[in-house]
């Protein structure tokens, strides 16, 4: 079952994706407003289990980025080991993760475009598998970590290369641009080790591949990246942690090749689907 926020016939909605279109359950739980309510309330097996054997009650619908009304996104940077080989600077692994708060007005749903800015040319795709916490806690250990992992979705973690470099230790304003990025097309309920551990990232732009990479090369493991995390501070449902990029972002190419009006980008995730967008330039 996948679940995702979408909108149809003028009005926000979310609910089961199935063939053919969507089945809306936000009526049927008027105690969940959003699908962020009703993760919070670990209620995706209550969705589940409402939509089987309906119809679908909408053939055409607009998807949303999934969880719009998310509070708390943190991403994970550089955390493969050909990625931090691409930084050319002869650093080792790191000791410990780079983290980056990112937030909800910065991502787009699927099958929209990311926005390119007036003031940057410089728009660059990351392809990443995102989690979202079910079950909060502090100092988690990696052995429990999956155990409070509710479902997982894709991320394009759309970047302003030239923003990310303004300052001398933060890349927060070069992350942040207004639907620059994509989170979607919808959650997947996480139900066994195997939909992380065996996941395959794979990022086409215009067909062509540009990131290839497997869960199990990352240099920090989502299991210690949500016992790190939860360290520092409490984890609670909701919560999305971005997970890191595989090598062959468009900056490190030679030439670089940013994305640009009329691109198709696609990330592919085993077991979870493929999130699409296109580009567009900001309207001014």
């Amino acid at each position: 079952m996948k679940f995702a926020t979408y909108t149809a016939d003028g009005q926000r909605h979310y609910g089961a994706v199935a063939e053919g279109g969507m089945i809306a359950l936000d009526a049927d739980f008027p105690q969940w407003p959003t699908l962020f309510d009703a993760v919070r309330a670990d209620g995706l097996a209550q969705l589940g289990a409402a939509a089987e054997g309906r119809a679908v009650t909408h053939a055409e619908a607009q998807y949303e980025m999934v969880l719009p009304d998310a509070r708390r996104i943190l991403c994970v940077g550089v955390n493969f080991p050909d990625r931090n080989a691409e930084y050319k600077d002869g650093s080792e692994q790191p000791k410990y993760m780079s983290l980056f708060p990112r937030f909800a007005s910065g991502f787009t749903g699927h099958d929209r475009p990311l926005i390119r800015p007036p003031e940057s040319p410089q728009l660059d795709y990351e392809g990443e598998v995102a989690i979202v916490i079910g079950k909060g806690g502090r100092r988690i250990a990696e052995a429990d970590a999956y155990d409070h992992i509710a479902a997982l979705t894709i991320c394009n973690e759309g970047t302003i290369r030239d923003w990310v470099r303004h300052a001398k230790f933060n890349v927060t304003q070069g992350k942040n641009w207004d639907r620059s990025g994509a989170i979607g097309p919808w959650l997947v309920p996480f139900e066994r080790a195997a939909q992380l551990d065996e996941a395959r990232i794979i990022t086409r732009v215009n067909g062509e591949v540009r990131q290839d990479d497997v869960l199990a090369r990352m240099m920090h493991p989502i299991r210690r990246e949500i016992a790190y995390i939860s360290t520092f501070m409490t984890l609670e449902p909701g919560d999305i942690i971005v997970t890191g990029t595989p090598t062959g972002s468009g900056a490190r190419l030679d030439p670089p090749q940013f994305l640009k009006p009329g691109d198709v980008v696609e990330v592919e995730v085993t077991g979870i689907g493929t999130l699409r967008n296109t580009v567009e330039d900001e309207a001014v």
